[in-house]
Parts: C-alpha cells; structure tokens; sequence
C-alpha cells in the first residue's frame, strides 16, 4: 500500500459510446479531495467533475451490416484524444460502451478489448441495455431531476435501434425496459426504402403488411408505424404492453411499480424533439424515420397525458453519463494489493449479518457455499465479491472472529488462491483487511468500504490512486422486485 496520502486529487475520465448510428466520446475531470478535518480518518470525495472536451458526433463506421469497423473506430478516438490534448495513459476510470443494435454485432466484443486495451483504464467495458437505459438517465438529467424534486421521471433515451427505458424516483431506481424503437430500424436512399429491420419484419407480417426494399419512403405504413411505436411507448410507461406488442419488446417488460409523474426523452431521437445541437452536426440529416418518430412523439394524445420534462442533454446523454456518472469513489482506509488491480465483471453476493456476528458466522459457510452455485455452477473458477450488511459493532476479538470465519468459508471456492474480494457498507475495510492477511499470509485480498451494492450488481474495481483510494464502478444489470 502506498503511504503517500494528499489532501487533493484529479483524474480524468473518458466515455466513448458506439452507438448504432452515432458514436462520440467525451473526456471529464474529477476532483478527489479529503473532506475530513485533520484529525479525523480520510474522506475521500469527488467533490468536482467537469466536462473538458466533447468530440463532435461521427456515424458510427460499419463495415458490413453485422460487423463494426474497429480500425475506423480506434482512428476517431486516437485523433479525439490528440485534439483534446490527452495521451490514453492519462485516463483513470470511465467506460467504452457498445449500445443499441451496435452491441449484436458479431465483432462488438472485440471492439470493447481493443478500445479498453488501448485507449486507457477503463472499468466499464460495455453495456446491456438494462445499464445503457440507467447511464443514459444519469447523463440526460432524469436522474438528478427526480433527486431534485421527488417525483417519479422516466428517462427515454431513443437511438438508432433501441429506446432504453429507466425510471427513477428521488434519485432511487424503479426499474428499466427497452424496446426495438429507433430511427434506424427503417432507412431509406434517396425516395427508396434501403433497409428495414428484423422486429418490423415482425411487426408487419403481424400486421399483414409487406415492406419490400425499393418501396416508395412515403408509404402511408412508415406513419402509421412511428404513430404505433410512440402508442407502445404510452403503453410501456404505464404498464400495460399487449401481447400484439411483444416484436418491439427486447429483453423484460417493464418491471417498476409506481406511476410515472414525467418523462424526459434523450438520444438521437430527442434530438430531433428538442434540436439542442448545431444543425452542422449532421444528425438530422439521416436517413431514417428519426424526424417522423420524433412527430409522432411530440404529436401522441397519450403521451400528452404526463408532464414533458427538458432533458439537460440529448444525443450526448448516454456518452456524458458514462463519462461522468459511472464512477464512484471507495473509503480511504482500505486493503488492496495494486498488483490485484483492476478487476472487472464481479458479480456481488450480499450476506446480512443481522448485527449479530456469532448467529451470522454460522451461517456463512453455507452463503459461500449458495454463491459459488449461483455464480460459478460450472465451478470455471468465476470470482465473486462478497458483501457485508449490517454487521454490529466490531471489537479486536470479534474482527479476528469474522476474518476466521470469511478464511474457513472460502474453501467452498473451486479456486481459492483467486484474489478475496470484500466490500463493505461500514468503515472496516482496512482491519479486516489487514487481519485476513496475518491469519492467511499466502492469500490475495481487496477489502473496500463505504460502497453500496446490491445483490444481483456487478462491480468493477480500478487501480489504486495516490489518495489511496479506488474508483469503484456499480453496474445495476437487473431488477427483482418482491
């Protein structure tokens, strides 16, 4: 561990968002201080992010319909990088993220390597929907606004392909869904119709309808479809999808509980609602049904019914939140091995110890036991962070008690020489730590604190900074309500 612990710290952040027509990438400061007075332990905070440079919006290069061009991709953000002054050594934290149709094509995860090896350290690597429709949310201002007043805001953030749904309320999430609706779902060339995509093939043998490539763009159908897709979404905000609407539905249905007080729209799509960028940017000049979407929206008797909120931003929603809002920061008294560091994709096991340690000791053996079928059934050897709840209050004996008991209980691991990962609520990062290590020199541990997680999140750990502290990334990938 380092010793070294100032009182001040930047770092820089990027996000890069290939999208499936747009990709951008935007680069943040964060500003870490202690905000513990001198006496006290650290309290690391980040206290300041500024956005310091955003790159204009490219299309997304393909090089077929099913593959992404990788090399004409890491071009754009090497030249981005130059412009904005900064070398990928210099990025600490931030994600590279894959959205919409973009992420089903058949070289996505190649792409995520190459950008996330090359182009700095990134902890998030790419997105489902589930986190896409949640970044898009913290970028968009949905998120804060229903911090800020209490009310339940859905964010929905329509791109090329997909709409990603997430509902908030007093900045607490209520749920996600997504929906095959977007701009590009049909494209034209000229008066022609260029493309159209697999869930309005659907869609439209549903209906009896056949679209055919060459087909005049004014076809009555293209408006009685954007006018349909904006009715699912009044449908969806309120629960009540029909089974004729099943084709647009990608993944779950909508899974939050409470009803929805206001809407806000971001992406591409929100772009063409609210025209926030400069006309040069050359968003609106796609091809595609994005502006008649966009009608459809703004025209929809349903979706007048709630209250049409002003997104802060529009197609830059999603890249600013992964920029600026995917990171948070550990406790300053923690136990990590920077030789450990980063780690990525750990899914969180959450064990409740009730305050009561003897009882929950007990029964700690057998959670291990319950993670390792949950997380690693094939017993591959796929680690996982354990999380600690409500522990009472910890003397000398009753940390040595608990580190004794995490050490007997990690035998159920088909590996366990793989790094320990602890994260906990309360400040015990450090003796727990540090005493886990005593009683198992030999063993591998990263204890972190003052984080909050939920069973069900994935988490991704970055590399010790000087303040002694480590940018954590909480990944929300799934929602289960009781």
């Amino acid at each position: 561990m380092k010793r070294y612990e100032p009182q001040k710290e930047d770092i820089l952040s990027a996000g890069i968002d290939i999208g499936t027509s747009t990709t951008k990438i935007v680069i943040s400061k964060f500003s870490l201080m202690n905000m513990a007075g001198g006496m006290h332990m650290p309290r690391i905070e980040i206290i300041n992010k500024e956005v310091l440079y955003r790159s204009p919006i490219y299309r997304t290069p393909l090089l077929t319909a099913t593959k992404i061009d990788i090399k004409a991709v890491e071009n754009i953000v090497k030249q981005e990088y130059a412009k904005a002054g900064i070398q990928p050594n210099d990025i600490r934290t931030g994600a590279v993220i894959i959205t919409g149709e973009t992420a089903t094509k058949e070289n996505a995860q190649e792409m995520v390597h190459t950008l996330s090896d090359n182009a700095g350290e990134f902890l998030v690597a790419t997105a489902g929907p589930d986190l896409e429709g949640i970044i898009a949310a913290k970028g968009s201002g949905a998120y804060e606004y229903s911090k800020k007043t209490g009310k339940v805001i859905a964010n929905i953030d329509i791109g090329g392909g997909t709409a990603n749904v997430a509902v908030y309320k007093s900045g607490k999430l209520c749920g996600t869904c997504t929906l095959h609706i977007g701009g590009r779902l049909i494209e034209f060339n000229g008066e022609q119709i260029k493309s159209v995509s697999m869930p309005i093939k659907k869609l439209f043998q549903q209906w009896g309808t056949v679209l055919n490539i060459g087909d005049n763009r004014h076809i009555a159908v293209i408006q009685k479809l954007t006018d349909y897709m904006s009715a699912v979404i009044a449908r969806m905000l309120k629960c009540e999808l029909l089974s004729s609407d099943q084709p647009l539905i990608l993944g779950h249905e909508p899974n939050w509980k409470e009803k929805i007080d206001g809407i806000m729209f971001s992406g591409g799509v929100g772009e063409c609602i609210y025209r926030y960028e400069n006309r040069s940017s050359g968003i609106s000049q796609y091809d595609d049904i994005g502006e008649m979407l966009a009608r459809s929206l703004k025209e929809s008797k349903e979706l007048s019914s709630w209250e049409w909120i002003n997104p802060v931003e529009t197609v830059r929603a999603t890249v600013l939140g992964a920029g600026t809002q995917t990171t948070e920061i550990s406790g300053a008294t923690i136990h990590a091995d920077s030789s450990d560091l980063p780690i990525r994709n750990l899914p969180v096991y959450e064990f409740d110890f009730d305050n009561n340690l003897f009882e929950g000791l007990k029964r700690l053996p057998t959670a291990f036991q319950n993670a390792v079928d949950l997380y690693d059934s094939q017993r591959e050897g796929q680690n996982f962070s354990l999380y600690l709840t409500n522990l009472p209050y910890l003397g000398f004996r009753d940390v040595q008690q608990l580190a004794g008991g995490i050490l007997d209980s990690i035998k159920a691991k088909p590996n366990p020489k793989q790094p320990l990962v602890i994260v906990l609520e309360s400040d015990h990062a450090k003796v727990l730590g540090q005493t886990l290590q005593v009683q198992n020199p030999t063993q591998s541990i990263i204890c972190i604190d003052q984080i909050r997680v939920d069973q069900g999140d994935y988490i991704d750990i970055g590399h010790l900074l000087q303040t002694n502290v480590v940018p954590v990334v909480i990944k929300t990938l799934t929602f289960h309500h009781q």
